[in-house]
Formats: structure tokens, C-alpha cells, sequence
């Protein structure tokens, strides 16, 4: 079965913080939830579909952000799935597994949106895009980032 004829979302996603050399994040702003801000967030088409793979899928289409330098931060996060989601998932699902990347770019880019999916976006210094983050896992991936951007 094909992804959009899937009846419900795979538990497992990817989070990929959009940043800058300099520490600069994109944030995006769901449509359907006002002033819900993240990092592209999307799961997995198939049980098999590479991270890596989902992950420069879902820039893409939420962004149209082709280029830039992927990072696996081997992380995984594993939360409890926001109540007003959870009609997406197979019925007893209340857990998703989300797998961290980075992706860097020269300088902020200009971004595409999908308006069914994100309305506006922003290019934020780090610490301002923590803030902003509605999920705490997507808040503390970015806090992480200083770190993370230092490593080879």
C-alpha cells in the first residue's frame, strides 16, 4: 500500500532543524494550529523508508529546501502523541518514535511553503527558536545545536 492510500501514519517521523553557520533556524507555522511553530517534522512514507531519506523528502516538501548538508544526530525521541493528532494513527497508537537531523545551508534560503500545511516561517537566532517551539522535543534539538554544529 502506497502512502496515500495508507490508512494511518507510521508511529515513527523524522525532526530536522533548518539552520545557518551562524545558528540561524528556520521555524514554520502549522496551518492548523495558529502559532504552532516547528522544524519540518514528517513521518515515514513506508516501515522501510530510509531516515535519511524521509528526512530530505519532508524538507523538501515542506520548505522546498533541496540543498544542503544533512546530519544524523543519532538521536531518537520517543513522546506521547498530541491528543488532536492522534485520529492519524492506527486506533490504541499514542506513541511516536522521531529520529534528529540537521541540515545546514550557506545563509538563510528562501522557503516555499505548502499552505495547506504551514502558513508563514521565520529565520530566528537559536536560543529565540527554542522559545518559540510548541514541542519540547523540537525545542530542546535546537538547544542542542551549538554543540552539534561543532561536530565533524
Amino acid at each position: 500500500m502506497d502512502a496515500v492510500n495508507r490508512p494511518y501514519k507510521i508511529p515513527r517521523s523524522v525532526l530536522v532543524v533548518i539552520h545557518t553557520p551562524a545558528l540561524e533556524v528556520l521555524l514554520i507555522e502549522r496551518a492548523d494550529q495558529a502559532g504552532y511553530w516547528q522544524s519540518v517534522t514528517g513521518s515515514l512514507d513506508f516501515e522501510d523508508e530510509p531516515l535519511a531519506v524521509t528526512a530530505r523528502r519532508e524538507v523538501f516538501e515542506e520548505t522546498g529546501i533541496a540543498d544542503g548538508e544533512l546530519r544524523d544526530w543519532e538521536q531518537d525521541n520517543v513522546y506521547e502523541i498530541y491528543p488532536i493528532w492522534r485520529h492519524r494513527y492506527a486506533p490504541g497508537v499514542t506513541r511516536n518514535m522521531e529520529h534528529v537531523f540537521g541540515l545546514q545551508v550557506p545563509a538563510p534560503v528562501p522557503v516555499q511553503l505548502r499552505p495547506r500545511e504551514h502558513v508563514a516561517h521565520l529565520w530566528l537566532p537559536w536560543r529565540e527558536a527554542a522559545w518559540r517551539c510548541f514541542s519540547p522535543s523540537n525545542a530542546e534539538a535546537i538547544l542542542q545545536l551549538p554543540a552539534r554544529s561543532t561536530q565533524a
